[in-house]
């Protein structure tokens, strides 16, 4: 039977709840997959649960299922509602430690961030193991250990607080490719957000790499290109 709206968001916070003897935060990243710009990483808590609340997220979802309209709208409603934190690793340091280990990096600031937030909220004395992490994807945060911790696999279509840091996530990072478009307009990131399209590769041939660019993820591109010169 599909899933209505209302009923997938019933899920979503059942599937926090499920975890009753905790206060559960969950963290999502966007922009691994770019060659341009730095990755983010949101955590969000949602410590005061309503049904208002419910009510108002009733489209939450996947960041990549939902319209920049929507994402715009409930970014809102999440960053109103919620202890949430959003954290950048830039290209320099992605370069350096690899894009994996720069997610996770960003994902650890940002829920130690909300963890001790959430913990003052909560009570001056309240013990960090009374929180769980719920992580996107297939990977533990390295070096945490504040707190339990668990990944899951589709995360943002499975719980509520990795589907809303999801869409921070997003959000803040579209926010900021837009801003670096206006200092290189001619690689398109308004509408590519970095990723290697047609068009942003066809500008790189063009203009060259700029400061945003990650080098490593061109490597197979110029590499090609290299081959090609010499026919």
């Amino acid at each position: 039977m599909e899933l209505t709206k209302d009923s997938h968001i019933i899920k979503l916070f059942a599937y926090d709840v499920f975890y009753k003897n905790h206060i559960v935060i969950g963290t999502d990243e966007a922009g691994r997959g770019p060659a341009a710009g730095g990755v983010f990483a949101s955590a969000v808590c949602f410590n005061r649960r309503s049904r208002e609340l419910v009510e108002k997220l009733s489209i939450l979802n996947d960041s990549k299922q939902i319209s920049k309209k929507n994402r715009e709208l409930l970014y809102d409603i999440i960053v109103e509602n919620s202890i949430n934190k959003t954290v950048c690793v830039e290209v320099d340091e992605i370069e350096k430690i690899n894009i994996l280990n720069a997610s996770l990096k960003a994902m650890k600031l940002a829920v130690e961030d909300v963890l001790k937030r959430a913990a003052l909220a909560e009570a001056p004395e309240e013990n960090y193991q009374k929180f769980f992490v719920l992580v996107d994807g297939n990977k533990k945060i390295k070096d945490f250990d504040l707190c339990s911790q668990k990944w899951v696999v589709k995360g943002d279509a499975t719980s509520a607080s990795i589907a809303a840091a999801s869409i921070i996530a997003k959000v803040s990072r579209d926010r900021y490719m837009e801003e670096l478009d206006k200092e290189f307009p001619q690689y398109g990131w308004v509408k590519n957000a970095g990723y290697l399209t047609k068009e942003h590769l066809e500008a790189i041939d063009k203009y060259g790499l700029t400061k945003y660019h990650r080098p490593s993820f061109l490597k197979k591109h110029f590499a090609k290109q290299e081959q090609l010169s010499l026919f």
